[in-house]
């Protein structure tokens, strides 16, 4: 380098670095769900962006049929007629096939779907479907240990699903959905209708996960419980952020 530009160098002021910001775990740009109504189109999500970082909870709340549940299967990509991007790590959608993508965002419905059979069967039903075929299957410890963890150390594995309570059946299909380690978890109300010491145990399998890494979006309509760092509410079919 010659003298000059050396000098011109030692002369200039310091560029400022402009820090990089991180990539969201899962992220959501201008989804658009319209369905028919009464009157003609009515959008239920208008052009709706959210973004979810590791380690996250982001409770949405709203008034009733505002589209919460809505939104959490338009981000599990179960709504072929919503528009918008969805990346994953920022990877687009397109990337992955949709059963790939529900691998990785998992939605959890607000009923606990059981199957008729054990606790053990019904934990074990991913491994039933075709996007698991050929990986290990989760063995018996492994499900004891989960079931221990999830304050349900008096349910036998080979107990019959129709036999468990209500809380029981909510932490289950939790469980069944955690054993698969996805990378978003979208709780639709999993609180709701349970008692007190079932809610509990739902909250802090969620914390778990998130602690873990993972990523949550939660529809809730009761009051805050501590767990969520964001809450957003849904009302024409636009965010608002409400304090936490």
């Amino acid at each position: 380098m010659s003298d000059a530009l050396t000098a011109v160098d030692a002369g200039a002021p310091a560029r400022r670095r402009v820090p990089l910001r991180p990539v969201p775990l899962l992220e959501a740009r201008d989804l658009v769900v319209v369905r028919e109504g009464d009157s003609g189109p009515l959008p239920v999500l208008d052009g709706v962006s959210l973004s979810v970082a590791s380690s996250e909870v982001v409770d949405v709340t709203g008034p009733s049929g505002a589209g919460k549940t809505t939104l959490l299967r338009a981000l599990a990509r179960m709504l072929p007629g919503a528009t918008g991007s969805l990346l994953l790590a920022g990877r687009p959608a397109d990337a992955f096939s949709p059963e790939a993508w529900r691998a990785l965002v998992a939605l959890v419905p607000q009923r606990a779907v059981l199957v008729s059979g054990t606790v053990r069967e019904n934990l074990l039903v991913p491994w039933t479907l075709k996007v698991r075929q050929g990986r290990p299957v989760v063995g018996d410890e492994t499900l004891r240990d989960t079931l221990d963890r999830a304050g349900l150390a008096d349910v036998n594995l080979s107990r019959e699903a129709s036999r468990l309570s209500v809380g029981q059946g909510a932490r289950v299909a939790l469980l069944r959905v955690l054993l698969t380690a996805p990378d978003v978890l979208l709780l639709d109300e999993p609180d709701a209708n349970l008692d007190e010491e079932s809610a509990a145990q739902v909250a802090a399998m969620t914390v778990r996960f998130a602690e873990a890494g993972g990523g949550v979006v939660r529809v809730r309509h009761t009051r805050p419980d501590g767990v969520a760092s964001r809450r957003l509410r849904l009302a024409g079919g636009r965010f608002e952020e409400v304090a936490s």
